[in-house]
């Protein structure tokens, strides 16, 4: 986006040196009217053409508007005449020359032929002769209003150069346009945002705004020339207010602005956009006093939304602050144009091309806006899923040790359980339990137990891996799921963790005592789940300490009521 934007810059900064010396027409000034009836033939030319007052009654007839070429300073033999485009049935336009030759052109509405140029223009290039020219004529058939009328005659080599410019540079404009339609659309459905869907609603707006008013839609649909372009153009006009006055509402925090704040730039905005129903619609006169209100509820919606963003950016919204910067410019250039008339600027493009040029900005700004605002909520959701995992991880660890607790072993293990169903393969739990743990709590301290079990919990920690899974159960007993031994294997290594327990060095924490502790081993060819083989593993844990501690104690699986009766609580208090 902003290598486009470079680009559409340097193109209009190239195009701003191309040299202007067009000459603008019009009625009253340079053209002459007068009014006939359809079925006069052209022809047929009205006998007097009046240079003063207002052209009336032309709405169902034809207008006629003559241009005296000897008293206006251009070349006369070398002129093409530009005519904007709009509401009209017919364009019939007379070259007259000085030696009485007349050469006649015309467009209809729907086949503008090869005579459509970039930038919502008619071109009517005048044949070369010997004889100078002296006259243009134009003839209008069912014209909705003179007031609309934008003619300009000028070099035919200045007509094909600025013809070009502003097809380049409203080539750059609209694919802006359809790249921030494509990605405000996107991102709406990614991230679920409303503004973002009217936004990308109002850019795809402007960009068929853009493609019908410049004409570039003609290559496909040639059909669409004139009448139905105009029309369309003014109803998508309206519409992209409403689209845009939307935006800003639902991107507004609520507590930044008032309810009725926003309902009323909501009525503003609706008002423009059921206002341009009639408007393109219509072809009679009141064309124009349907145009003044329209351009009053713009003007009033642009004041009330800038006074909302002013008052929610003063209560801290980002959202306005990024809408501030990219309407800015817009409202701007549209108030600007309600009091000062460009038609005959910018190559003849005039506030069109200075709207689609605002429209492009706007979508850059706020694409860019957004991706900046989304981007620090992605790592403001980051952190916090880290965050979240970390306390996840940590309430499922022992913090004394550092090993899982009961709950982070169940969820561990349940894989592991499923990896062994599924592989038909043996495994086996371990109820670790220290020996005589509370003597050692009361003979050297609750520190010093604490600094016995995360000695052994270190030394029980190397065992942990893809197949072997380890926790503190709670207390001083600890559990050890492997899977993949049976049988003798098995039975060796739970008697060399039983080894491994003992050689500890606890000399810091209790002297030169030695540390014991008695395992249950569970053994089973097909686990079914934790408490089956937890009960079993306690089962041996209780024969391992009934038979003098300090020992393993296998057995093997079997199906064990669930009624069954745990050991009785006061033979396992001594463990």
């Amino acid at each position: 986006m902003a290598r486009l934007l470079l680009a559409l810059t340097a193109v209009g900064i190239a195009c701003w040196s191309i040299p202007a010396s067009a000459k603008g027409l019009q009625i009253n000034v340079s053209l002459c009217h007068a009014v006939t009836g359809l079925p006069q033939a052209d022809n047929a030319l009205p006998s007097r053409f009046s240079c003063s007052g207002t052209p009336n009654g032309y709405q169902q007839a034809s207008l006629w508007l003559r241009a005296d070429v000897t008293r206006l300073p251009v070349d006369r033999n070398d002129l093409v005449l530009m005519v904007h485009h709009s509401r009209f049935d017919r364009l019939a336009v007379l070259f007259s020359y000085a030696d009485g030759t007349r050469q006649w052109q015309q467009v209809r509405s729907g086949h503008y032929g090869s005579h459509w140029r970039a930038g919502g223009q008619i071109a009517f290039e005048a044949p070369v002769r010997n004889a100078p020219l002296v006259a243009v004529t134009l003839r209008f058939d069912k014209f909705a209003s003179h007031n609309l009328l934008r003619a300009r005659l000028l070099p035919r080599g200045e007509s094909g150069l600025q013809s070009a410019a502003l097809g380049a540079v409203i080539g750059a404009a609209l694919t802006l346009l359809l790249i921030g339609l494509v990605y405000n659309l996107s991102l709406a459905v990614a991230v679920r945002r409303q503004f973002l869907a009217w936004h990308g609603a109002w850019a795809g707006c402007m960009l068929f705004w853009g493609l019908i008013w410049s004409e570039m839609h003609l290559i496909a649909v040639p059909g669409m020339a004139g009448t139905v372009s105009a029309q369309t153009c003014t109803f998508l006009a309206c519409l992209a207010v409403t689209l845009a006055t939307a935006s800003v509402v639902t991107s507004l925090d609520r507590a930044a602005l008032p309810r009725w704040a926003g309902r009323a730039m909501l009525v503003l905005g609706g008002a423009v956009g059921v206002l341009g129903v009639p408007l393109a619609l219509i072809r009679s006169a009141a064309i124009d006093t349907l145009g003044g209100i329209a351009g009053i509820l713009i003007l009033a919606d642009l004041v009330l939304v800038a006074v909302c963003l002013t008052w929610a950016w003063r209560r801290g919204s980002a959202a306005a602050r990024d809408f501030a910067g990219a309407w800015a410019l817009p409202m701007a250039t549209l108030a600007f144009i309600q009091f000062v008339d460009v038609e005959g600027a910018f190559w003849g493009g005039g506030s069109k091309i200075i709207v689609l040029l605002a429209a492009a900005w706007q979508t850059l700004w706020l694409s860019i806006a957004a991706s900046r605002r989304f981007a620090h909520f992605r790592i403001e959701r980051d952190h916090a899923r880290a965050a979240e995992a970390q306390a996840n991880e940590l309430a499922r660890r022992d913090p004394l040790t550092g090993l899982r607790n009961r709950r982070g072993f169940v969820e561990t293990i349940e894989p592991l359980l499923e990896h062994v169903r599924s592989e038909k393969m043996p495994a086996g739990l371990l109820l670790i339990d220290i020996d005589r743990f509370k003597s050692i709590n009361d003979a050297h301290g609750h520190e010093a137990g604490d600094m016995v079990l995360r000695c052994i919990a270190r030394r029980l920690e190397r065992w942990e891996g893809p197949m072997c899974a380890v926790a503190r159960l709670g207390g001083e007993e600890f559990g050890l799921m492997i899977a993949g031994l049976e049988g003798f294997a098995l039975a060796r290594f739970a008697d060399s963790v039983r080894l491994e327990i003992a050689a500890c060095d606890h000399g810091e924490a209790i002297g030169e005592g030695i540390v014991t502790a008695s395992i249950g081993v569970a053994e089973t060819q097909a686990p079914s789940d934790f408490q089956q083989l937890f009960r079993l593993a306690d089962q041996g844990l209780y024969a391992a300490k009934q038979q003098g501690r300090d020992r393993v104690v296998v057995r093997k699986f079997a199906v064990v009521p669930t009624d069954a009766p745990e050991p009785p609580a006061a033979l396992r208090a001594p463990y």
